[in-house]
Parts: structure tokens; C-alpha cells; sequence
């Protein structure tokens, strides 16, 4: 465990610098993400993420994956970031870092479940419980390398999730995202996406 949680660390310690990002800079920068991720990261289509207020560090991690195409690829992301900088990328998720999330809405149909595994997971299958790693409020742990998760569109998450199980995502250090959702179920998949969507 303290093996794991070192490589997180790491992982987020060099994908961004926080001494040198400027959020400023990172608004003229993201004029090119505004069209797909909305004003202020905000976006409108829920297959997209909102990327407003997300942890800059996380954030820098995901363009230069995409960037790399190795771990993470998707045909839209990458002409977008092809020609931005390290100092481009940190200073864009330094802006969106600092925006405030529009929320989200749940389903109260499936509210239940979806707590229920967000909070304690499934015992019996041996899915681990989301809150964990990313807090009772879908916070999420920036110096720790885990994403905030509250207001996110459940659409977004519950495909990121099926990627994670199905291996069309293996960004997540040391396999984490891959083990604790490798027996979620569809039904469980789509009630802890509609429980986080309703996080604040």
C-alpha cells in the first residue's frame, strides 16, 4: 500500500508545477477547450467532463496522457492538446482548478444503491468503497493524485468506469481504478455514477 500510494504521489508530483502555472495564462490557453468543455470548464453535453474546479494536478496528467496516447487516447483530445506545451498544459489546468463546478443531478431511483456502493462498496464481490479515495463529498485527494468526482455527469463517469474494467483506460497508477471496479456490475455502475453526479 505504501508502494501504491508512493507511485500516486509521484505520478501527480510531476505532471504538474504548481510554482510556476498561472492561471491567467490558463484562460487565454483554454479558449481552445471551451468549445467541447464549456465556459469555465463547465460543459453542456454529459459526455463530456467538466473540468471546472478539478485538481490541477490531475488535470495536467490526463492532457499529457492523452498527448501520449499510450495509457489513454480519444481521436477528439488529440489534435486539440498535439501542439500545447508542458507550460501550456499546467497553466490550463491551473485555470480550471480554480473555476467553480455547475453541480450536478442524480437519480432518486437509484440513489440508494449508488450510496450504498460509493459508500461501502460490495462486500460480498469485493468492490472496494469509492469514498476512500475520493472523500464522503466526491472531493477527491489532489496531492494524492485522486480526482474530484462530485457534480461530474454520470454519463462521463459511467463510461470512464466501464473503460477502467474493460481495459480501454490503464492510466491509473499501479492498476488501482482497474482493481476496484473490476466487478462492478452494469446496474452497480450506473447508480454510483448517478450518486456522484449529485455529490456537492
Amino acid at each position: 500500500m505504501k508502494q501504491r500510494l508512493a507511485t500516486v504521489l509521484l505520478c501527480a508530483a510531476v505532471s504538474f508545477n504548481v510554482l510556476a502555472a498561472d492561471p491567467a495564462a490558463g484562460e487565454a490557453k483554454a479558449a481552445i477547450c471551451a468549445s467541447c468543455h464549456g465556459p469555465a470548464g463547465n460543459s453542456v453535453n454529459p459526455e463530456w467532463p467538466k473540468l471546472a474546479g478539478q485538481h490541477a494536478g490531475y488535470t495536467a496528467k490526463q492532457i499529457h496522457d492523452f498527448k501520449a496516447g499510450v495509457t489513454r487516447s480519444n481521436a477528439l483530445m488529440a489534435p486539440m492538446i498535439a501542439g500545447l506545451s508542458d507550460q501550456d498544459v499546467d497553466d490550463i489546468a491551473a485555470y480550471y482548478a480554480v473555476q467553480s463546478s455547475t453541480g450536478g443531478f442524480a437519480s432518486e431511483a437509484l440513489h440508494a444503491l449508488g450510496e450504498r456502493i460509493y459508500r461501502g462498496g460490495n462486500m460480498e464481490s469485493g468492490v472496494p468503497a469509492c469514498i476512500a479515495c475520493h472523500g464522503p463529498r466526491g472531493a477527491g485527494n489532489g496531492p494524492a493524485g485522486f480526482p474530484r468526482l462530485a457534480g461530474q455527469y454520470a454519463v462521463y463517469t459511467a463510461k470512464q468506469l466501464d473503460d477502467w474494467r474493460t481495459g480501454g483506460r490503464a492510466n491509473d497508477p499501479n492498476g488501482m481504478m482497474a482493481d476496484a471496479v473490476r466487478y462492478l456490475t452494469p446496474g452497480e455502475v450506473q447508480a454510483v455514477s448517478e450518486y456522484i453526479a449529485g455529490l456537492h
